[in-house]
């Protein structure tokens, strides 16, 4: 076996956070298993968007399906590609529209995420606009020669500042936007720490009233519930014109939506929703990707789900040829099957090799002792149909610990007990069983 090589601050991250049942934000590239048809397909998005598109999908699983997983780990692959990419989990404080700023709330929370390869933790609203007027400024200096004092200098930024806001000018809101762009610039030339605040305390929605907007900025307007998105679109065209390949936002806990208990703001909160769709796949929104994840229930229940809403289920429901044994990843929904036996196997010869080399000891467990495992799993959960990854990935975990910090425990004496716990009934569930038997029986070790 190849010696794993993984630096110490990602195996604590995956192994903290695995244990806890939560995704790790860095070194999923290590723990990956399946989901190869549904990455190729977002994949291909990423280069529609990167030349000029836009791309929505609705990713759904049960809960510890991978939802999650599936979105960090193209987040990831994203900024490796160049994208800016934004994520925030909705709540019942963060919604898509609300009476109490709850859209607002939304996107504050995606632009403290604001993310690129070079700050993945979030916080690169900054970072992004010096690199922009770096950028320029290094392009002036080698086709003119100017040296970085060069009082003509800073004109000729500017120019290159207005000929970039300018194209935006056309779009809703765009006016503003390049206003609010210049006058950081201006905060960043004249060294006015109070200008440049102000300007990314604008675009990060954190300025509360126009009078406050118009004092600072000179500009009557502030992002709010109601045009939020607007200015999702313009970040998305501002970041293609200054070099990156777009915009993707991941939105995760879709289900918060539908469990909004007001019918009126819940179908508030589908038009919104219904305009990112129509807008991405109309061609109305250009370089911007939109991810959202939430359970089956959220999309499909007829009473208070999507489908409740006539516009939204039209437009989301599988195709006659689409729906049967034959899977396609180019529809809006992405539904997340239960990775196969096995993956599973593969992942937890991942988790037993990262856990070892975390604790610094040689890996204990044979792939047998894994299939025994597995086979205890797929028995106490009676069915196929109830094992989710998160349960067998937390269970793993917790049976690593136990055999690590307790030398004397044995393995086997440890699976005994846990399958004498269980009730008689899912115990004999022969069905399952057999299954794993059967498909495991060629399995190479």
């Amino acid at each position: 076996m190849t010696e794993l090589k993984i630096p110490k601050r990602l195996t604590t991250a995956l192994v903290n956070s695995l244990t806890a049942g939560v995704v790790p934000r860095v070194g999923l590239e290590f723990i990956a298993v399946g989901r190869k048809p549904e990455v190729e397909s977002i994949l291909l998005d990423m280069d529609n968007i990167a030349e000029g598109g836009a791309a929505f999908r609705l990713i759904t699983g049960r809960y510890g399906s991978g939802k999650s997983f599936l979105l960090q780990i193209i987040r990831n692959y994203a900024m490796d590609r160049d994208f800016v990419v934004a994520d925030a989990d909705l709540s019942p404080e963060r919604r898509l529209v609300g009476t109490k700023g709850q859209g607002l709330a939304t996107y504050r929370e995606l632009m403290t995420h604001l993310s690129t390869r070079t700050r993945p933790d979030g916080g690169a609203l900054e970072a992004i606009l010096q690199k922009w007027i770096a950028a320029i400024q290094q392009d002036i200096m080698q086709e003119t020669g100017m040296r970085p004092d060069d009082p003509a200098l800073n004109e000729s930024v500017e120019l290159q500042i207005y000929a970039v806001t300018n194209g935006m000018q056309n779009l809703v809101h765009g006016f503003d936007f390049a206003k609010v762009l210049a006058a950081y610039w201006n905060g960043y030339k004249l060294g006015d720490d109070d200008r440049k605040g102000a300007a990314l305390r604008w675009l990060r929605g954190e300025v509360p009233t126009k009078t406050e907007a118009r004092k600072d900025l000179g500009v009557g307007v502030i992002i709010d519930d109601d045009n939020w998105y607007d200015y999702m679109k313009l970040w998305s065209e501002f970041t293609a014109a200054i070099g990156y390949k777009g915009l993707l936002l991941f939105i995760d806990e879709g289900v918060n939506l539908y469990k909004i208990t007001n019918s009126v703001s819940r179908q508030s909160n589908y038009e919104k929703l219904l305009t990112m769709f129509n807008d991405t796949m109309q061609g109305k929104a250009e370089h911007l990707g939109i991810y959202m994840g939430g359970t089956p229930q959220f999309v499909e229940d007829e009473r208070r789900g999507l489908f409740s809403y006539d516009a939204l289920r039209s437009r989301l429901i599988d195709g006659r040829y689409g729906s049967g044994s034959l899977k396609t990843y180019t529809s809006p929904i992405l539904k997340l099957d239960m990775l196969s036996y096995e993956e599973i196997l593969i992942l937890l010869q991942k988790l037993r090799d990262i856990h070892a080399l975390h604790f610094k000891y040689e890996p204990q467990l044979t792939d047998e002792q894994l299939i025994a495992f597995m086979q205890i799993a797929v028995n106490r959960l009676g069915a196929e149909e109830l094992l989710t990854t998160r349960e067998v990935v937390r269970d793993f975990m917790d049976l690593l610990h136990t055999l690590h910090q307790h030398p004397e425990a044995v393995f086997e004496e440890l699976l005994g007990e846990r399958a004498a716990a269980q009730p008689q009934g899912k115990r004999n569930n022969e069905a399952a069983s057999d299954d794993l038997d059967d498909l495991l029986a060629e399995f190479e070790l």
